[in-house]
């Protein structure tokens, strides 16, 4: 039977098994995302994260799409009709900024590609579109494209962890891109990296320890930013490692409000958010 989660939980993992570390193949992570829709806890997982370029293999399938794109703001049409052609629900695209010479003409590229798509009918009004800005202390020209995007209703990505270890961001990098995201009233995901439930260091995969922050952690941070905390009690929530006195804060706090704002993150695991959820009592044993 499927557990009826709090909404603090439902949708809150992306299910990005074809992304590194993972790699799964591409037809082995479809089967196994759709049976996950018959176990306990099938409504923690939200979409299925795919490249564009893997959306023929997939024709027919009934998993929801996070349609990341490979290419620029040029590309975003081709992969929404195709979605419509191939039989395909978009649950969301996404699409990373690359101009780093000029952040906010390259979000208005976004913009301008996205309202064509909707306006040709080929991506519908309610499917979000997640631009990810750069990894970087946000400038002035980081803002502006902020700016764009939130204009334009869209929403933001963060990067929080990759393949080295210059891709997790340090916490005070990640609680000032938080605050971008609440100041601008825009929701936003955050991906890779975020494989377990509180901040932890890890050598598995890297050359030298690594500091990777945990899911629970930016949901709280997320929480006490939003309630106008100050930036050193948001960091400090992204630092906690203690993870009863994490669980025991999440319980107290209102996490199904930061939703609101952080919505999902992918993850090439499934299983292991689930687990640490279970292990740390905020999900039961199913």
């Amino acid at each position: 039977m499927t557990a009826v989660l709090e909404p603090t939980w439902t949708g809150l993992v992306d299910d990005a098994a074809i992304f590194p570390p993972g790699n799964a193949d591409l037809a082995d992570a479809a089967t196994a995302h759709l049976e996950r829709r018959h176990t306990a806890y099938a409504d923690l997982v939200g979409s299925l994260v795919v490249r564009d370029t893997d959306l023929p293999q997939l024709r027919g399938c009934a998993a929801r799409v996070s349609v990341v794109v490979t290419g620029g703001a040029g590309q975003i049409a081709g992969p929404a009709a195709l979605c419509a052609r191939l039989g395909l629900e978009p649950a969301g695209l996404e699409i990373a900024l690359r101009d780093l010479d000029d952040l906010a003409g390259n979000a208005r590229r976004v913009v301008t590609a996205v309202d064509a798509a909707r306006a040709a009918g080929d991506l519908a009004e309610d499917v979000p579109v997640h631009v990810e800005l750069p990894q970087a202390d946000p400038s002035y020209a980081w803002l502006a494209a902020a700016d764009e995007v939130a204009a334009a209703e869209l929403r933001l990505k963060f990067r929080t962890g990759g393949v080295d270890a210059h891709h997790f961001p340090t916490a005070p990098r990640l609680s000032s891109w938080i605050d971008a995201a609440l100041d601008r009233e825009t929701p936003f995901k955050c991906t890779a990296g975020l494989h377990h439930a509180v901040r932890h260091t890890t050598a598995e995969g890297f050359v030298e320890p690594v500091d990777q922050h945990g899911f629970l952690n930016v949901l709280l941070a997320t929480r006490l930013a939003f309630d106008g905390a100050s930036q050193e009690d948001v960091v400090a929530a992204l630092e906690q490692r203690d993870a009863g006195a994490l669980a025991a804060a999440a319980r107290e706090a209102d996490l199904a409000g930061a939703r609101r704002w952080f919505t999902s993150f992918g993850s090439c695991s499934v299983q292991e958010p689930l687990d640490d959820l279970i292990a740390l009592g905020l999900l039961e044993q199913p």
